[in-house]
């Protein structure tokens, strides 16, 4: 989504599994992998002439790459909304909400298995799409029996809801 000045940014949406990766992922950068790139600079750095020395160079652009992703995960995990699936359930009355897994069926009758989650989350393998994708947005507010269509890169397609459910998905 492009921000101008009218624009809001999109919330940003994660399931607990999702807040506690990127929670130790930054406990890890911060806390084990830069000092460690840091030792490496200071050690690299006494090597003599900066201007030619590989390790030098290369330890001070994993540090700014570090701390490129210490801001990253920062910003994310303090802007985020941690939704918990198994919490969505009780005010869902049987609709299809962030954290959802559901199940539905194509146009050739073969069912498949989605759970509805976060931008930072999504993985096809799993079967988890995020709720801002095509197929995530149309399955939002859904319920069982409903048909839903959206575009894909063959044209429209339609799912028909099968089951919904609130499960844990860490």
């Amino acid at each position: 989504m492009q921000k101008n000045k009218t624009s809001k940014p999109d919330p940003i949406y994660m399931t607990p599994a999702c807040a506690r990766r990127l929670r130790a992922e930054l406990k890890e950068t911060l806390y084990q992998l830069r000092p460690e790139m840091v030792k490496t600079a200071a050690w690299a750095a006494g090597n003599g002439d900066r201007s030619e020395n590989a390790d030098y160079h290369y330890a001070k652009r994993k540090l700014r790459q570090y701390d490129g992703r210490i801001r990253f995960l920062s910003k994310r995990l303090e802007a985020a909304t941690i939704v918990d699936p198994v919490e969505q359930q009780k005010v869902a009355k049987g609709r299809v909400l962030f954290g959802c897994t559901v199940t539905v069926e194509n146009e050739e009758g073969e069912e498949k298995v989605y759970s509805i989650v976060g931008t930072d989350e999504f993985d096809a393998s799993r079967g988890y799409v995020s709720w801002a994708s095509p197929i995530g947005h149309a399955l939002l507010g859904s319920s069982v029996g409903d048909v839903v269509s959206f575009a894909t890169p063959g044209g429209q397609a339609e799912l028909e809801i099968i089951k919904v459910e609130y499960k844990d998905l860490g």
